[in-house]
């Protein structure tokens, strides 16, 4: 120990730890790329090994059907972030469900407004969301698109943005989740701690509201330490297809215990 060190009663030295806690958490997170570049699996296996011998054996799954994984900055952010690059992505060769996505997104504000959401700050978000989803219009690409999710105060807008967009599909059809609520709150008191907050981190409630509210099949590969392969799950807007088959999955992610990443199909 330091042998100037003097103890000083009167001070907190627990919020002191928390605080270096927090500072060491930040640099460590600032020094990820909010979406970072397309990596083979081979580049990331021994990342993703080192917390436990089981994650090699599910790496070798996921080589099965995904050909390449995109890095996202576990921010707590990470699900919405992911969810929103992919997806914008997908759309820059998809003209007719790109004009589906903007259609829905441009009457979502209304539909936010009518359920008593702030107009002056609503708008501001969704003026900033709509303007990064027309970059998805031709010539876009996703070089633009990588470079505008890496701008920290256009990225957290957008993410802010899905973010409201889930707390309205929660709240305007509070019948259907709130028995999904723990701790006896009510779905508003759920949003207002647990959706809208930014870094706040999401949960299967998170990933069907979300695919509900912009209609967007979702599917999350889960990769925990039971089992020697992941656990492959598909949320649905609810909407059934051709025959009533589900829609098709219009991006995948992977999850690791408090973290999402892109993945990409063989």
């Amino acid at each position: 120990m330091d042998g100037n060190f003097s103890y000083d009663p009167a001070k907190n030295y627990d919020e002191d730890t928390m605080a270096q806690q927090r500072a060491i958490e930040k640099e460590i997170a600032e020094s990820q790329s909010l979406i970072g570049s397309v990596l083979s699996f081979d580049d990331i296996v021994e990342e993703y090994a080192k917390e436990d011998a089981v994650y090699r054996h599910k790496v070798e799954d996921l080589k099965t059907r995904y050909k390449t994984v995109r890095k996202v900055r576990g921010d707590g952010n990470c699900f919405f972030r992911a969810f929103g690059f992919a997806y914008l992505e997908r759309l820059l060769t998809r003209p007719e469900e790109y004009s589906r996505f903007v259609d829905i997104t441009q009457k979502s504000k209304d539909k936010l407004l009518a359920l008593g959401f702030p107009q002056f700050t609503l708008e501001d978000f969704h003026d900033v969301f709509m303007d990064i989803v027309s970059q998805v219009k031709s010539p876009g690409t996703v070089e633009k698109l990588k470079e505008t999710f890496n701008d920290q105060g256009l990225s957290d807008y957008f993410v802010v943005y899905l973010r409201l967009l889930v707390s309205g599909e929660l709240q305007g059809n509070e019948g259907e989740y709130l028995h999904f609520i723990d701790g006896e709150r009510t779905v508003k008191e759920f949003c207002g701690q647990e959706v809208e907050p930014m870094g706040k981190e999401s949960d299967h409630i998170h990933i069907v509201a979300l695919a509900r509210s912009v209609g967007v099949p979702v599917a999350v590969e889960y990769m925990d330490r039971e089992g020697n392969k992941c656990n492959l799950l598909s949320f649905s807007p609810g909407e059934g297809g051709e025959g009533g088959q589900e829609a098709q999955p219009s991006l995948f992610l992977l999850y690791r215990p408090g973290h999402y990443d892109i993945l990409y199909p063989l």
